[in-house]
């Protein structure tokens, strides 16, 4: 077995799970289930049944059981965003929030975005946090002020020249009150751009609005800042914004804006009174439409955000869970820069209870959410997710014959039961679904190049 298991590239107790799932009755089902959850790392275990009846003769037109089902469980995705939890879930989410943001950049009615949008101003943003200490660093052609030219992937990069004087007490403070800046930010915004065009705060909301779809990413040394699309609108919903509302004055109302956001946090035992603020490398570019050679096109926007929208701390070399105490630092093998973060965050959390840094420890402070919008922006990624469940229910129903309840003339009812059973897979299960996750990410990838290769022909 354990040369077998060496040849299989699996520990031993792998795959003696394997076989005993290959043996088992039901395993074609177990991994149709795996594959429905597109490779789900830590798929949700249900218990229950449905009943579909006619309303007029209670006649049972189908019924469904998890009783016949592998272990009388029905695996269903976890849905977690996080790329370190579920690559599988991560791609979808990521998918989502590509289409969200690219529905506000370029329009698409389906979504309730008018093509129009694409006319109305819009910039990305990226507001970052001001320095705590200088740290390694790549700048341009030249050496960092340590002496050395650092390499792109080298992994001092973003720690601290010094790690005894650098200001950890103040980087995660700093984190933990980041979505505080950014609530301000969008506050000033507002009065900057009725300042620019010389209205009241009052007329000025009469007749425009301001949307944002924004992502949160970790900066090497530990720091969130934000990318954000931000866009002029009109009054109602997505209409034209007045002709007043240029670019230049949008680029000119955030830049004004992010000067004039400050956040005070008050002294605490030995902690120093500090107010917090953003950092001076505020960078607002131009959107361009894609395709018309533009640096920041649409798609690249759209794209950016979507990848950072799966990401969280532990790009930084943390841990993508709650953290107890400094012990388990230890014993996780978290690099000493991000734990002494973290340990900030620990010491911290007694002289400021409120804001609960010993339960966000482990990202470093930060308790906001990572992607965001406003209500304007575009769609919701729960319209997106409800338009795939119900695409995916109508396929069933057809493949049943069953007709659609939502129409006035149904004539069906249905009854459900579920309870929660437990989540996660055994080690085959994860061995299999793991590998049913890679030949999905090849099929798309596959399929990717043959498009491009589609359109590289029409092109020629």
């Amino acid at each position: 077995m354990t040369d077998l298991a060496t040849a299989a590239g699996l520990d031993p107790a792998t795959l003696a799970d394997v076989l005993r799932l290959a043996g088992s009755y039901g395993f074609d089902r177990l991994q149709e289930q795996l594959r429905r959850t597109g490779g789900c790392a830590s798929p949700i275990h249900l218990n229950g049944s449905t009943v579909t009846r006619d309303k007029a003769t209670g006649h049972v037109l189908h019924h469904y059981s998890t009783d016949s089902e592998p272990g009388g469980r029905l695996r269903i995705a976890c849905g977690n965003r996080r790329a370190s939890r579920c690559p599988a879930c991560a791609w979808t989410y990521a998918g989502d929030t590509y289409h969200l943001i690219r529905a506000g950049l370029v329009g698409d009615p389906a979504k309730g975005v008018p093509q129009t949008i694409r006319d109305h101003p819009r910039v990305f943003a990226t507001l970052t946090a001001p320095s705590f200490g200088p740290v390694h660093n790549r700048p341009g052609n030249r050496t960092c002020r340590c002496g050395i030219r650092h390499g792109e992937d080298a992994p001092e990069l973003g720690t601290p020249l010094d790690p005894d004087t650098y200001d950890y007490a103040g980087a995660v403070l700093w984190n933990n009150h980041a979505s505080e800046l950014w609530r301000y930010f969008t506050i000033y915004l507002r009065r900057e751009i009725a300042k620019r065009a010389g209205l009241t705060q009052r007329e000025c909301a009469e007749a425009c609005q301001v949307s944002y779809g924004k992502v949160a990413e970790y900066q090497k040394r530990g720091a969130v800042h934000f990318h954000a699309v931000i866009r002029l609108d009109g009054l109602y919903e997505q209409a034209p914004p007045p002709a007043w509302a240029t670019l230049d004055l949008l680029t000119d109302a955030i830049q004004a804006a992010a000067a004039r956001v400050v956040v005070d946090v008050d002294p605490v035992g030995d902690q120093p009174a500090r107010t917090l603020s953003w950092g001076m490398q505020l960078d607002v570019q131009p959107i361009g439409a894609f395709g018309q050679g533009e640096e920041i096109t649409e798609q690249a926007v759209a794209s950016y955000v979507a990848k950072y929208a799966t990401k969280a701390a532990e790009t930084t070399g943390t841990v993508d869970r709650r953290i107890g105490n400094k012990e388990a630092l230890v014993l996780l093998g978290v690099p000493d820069h991000p734990r002494r973060l973290i340990e900030a965050c620990l010491d911290l959390h007694a002289l400021y209870p409120d804001r609960k840094l010993r339960d966000w420890a482990h990202m470093l402070g930060f308790r906001g959410h990572f992607s965001t919008k406003s209500r304007h922006y575009s769609t919701t990624l729960g319209a997106l997710r409800q338009v795939r469940a119900d695409y995916r229910a109508q396929q069933q129903r057809e493949a049943l014959g069953l007709p659609d309840p939502d129409t006035p003339e149904a004539t069906t009812l249905t009854l459900a039961h579920w309870t929660y059973a437990g989540h996660g897979h055994t080690p085959g299960e994860s061995w299999l679904a793991a590998n049913i996750r890679r030949d999905i990410q090849h099929n798309r990838e596959a399929a990717r190049e043959a498009l491009q290769d589609l359109d590289a022909q029409g092109e020629d």
